[in-house]
């Protein structure tokens, strides 16, 4: 299969255990306990007071959550994504909304690959690094690599600025072609050629990092210096504090 095919797939594709979930998540608040079979962590927050959801702020972003489906590195659904939704604190939201508004304006419409992710989702990452002979996805997002070194070279790590609520993984969709922009590299390619700066790729491709990079800076955020899709909110308000709920729609309502 292709490596776009596989995109284009992996959004869709369910593991039976999150279809499962998505099911009690649905549900009415009062027709089931948010958290029934739900282990809370100890060293995670369960207070989703100040975050929502991305489409109710700002609607005009595209959503394709990669850890709800199974196109992602670890080749499976990921403990935690019990839906497809963008989830980040109130404040990031709103820097969102700004960021949005001006793709928008420039001809671009913003489509994130990840937001908020629950610790227990890092918890899953770490679970399949240490498992080195699970390799399924080697050939898409680390070729170069062997994967005992994840761990040492920092792709892979025990807590994530995504569960502080403030940060995004995301590209842009130019609406003049119908498709997302050439960034010269593939979401979550663990090496060099994610680099917001490597230069050995073409022009355009390069100007295209730039454009989503400019965007993303004006509207409060501060890039990542090895992975050009990468933003974190500048003033997030939750620095120290990493969160566990569930990543659907019912935790924040």
């Amino acid at each position: 299969m292709s490596r776009r095919n596989a995109i284009g797939l992996g959004g869709l594709v369910l593991a039976g255990a999150a279809a499962a979930s998505i099911a009690g998540c649905a549900r009415k608040p009062e027709e089931t306990d948010l958290y029934e079979g739900y282990t809370k962590l100890d060293d995670a927050s369960y207070d989703a007071s100040d975050f929502v959801l991305i489409s109710d702020v700002a609607p005009d972003v595209i959503q394709e959550i990669r850890y709800f489906g199974t196109y992602n590195f670890v080749g499976e659904h990921i403990d935690g994504y019990l839906e497809p939704v963008a989830i980040l604190c109130k404040q990031a939201a709103e820097a969102l909304k700004d960021a949005s508004d001006a793709a928008v304006a420039a001809g671009y419409r913003l489509k994130i690959w990840d937001a908020y992710r629950p610790q227990r989702s890092v918890n899953h990452f770490e679970r399949w690094a240490e498992d080195v002979n699970d390799t399924r996805m080697k050939s898409y997002f680390y070729p170069d690599l062997d994967k005992s070194v994840l761990f040492d070279q920092g792709y892979i790590d025990h807590r994530s600025g995504h569960s502080r609520g403030a940060t995004v993984d995301l590209t842009l969709f130019d609406m003049a072609t119908g498709k997302e922009i050439d960034t010269g590299g593939p979401f979550d390619f663990f090496g060099e050629l994610s680099h917001p700066d490597y230069m050995d790729i073409t022009d355009e491709q390069y100007a295209n990092r730039m454009i989503l990079r400019d965007i993303m800076v004006g509207a409060g955020y501060t890039p990542l210096d090895t992975e050009w899709w990468h933003f974190r909110l500048a003033d997030e308000p939750y620095p120290e504090t990493f969160f566990d709920f569930p990543n659907c729609a019912d935790a924040v309502k």
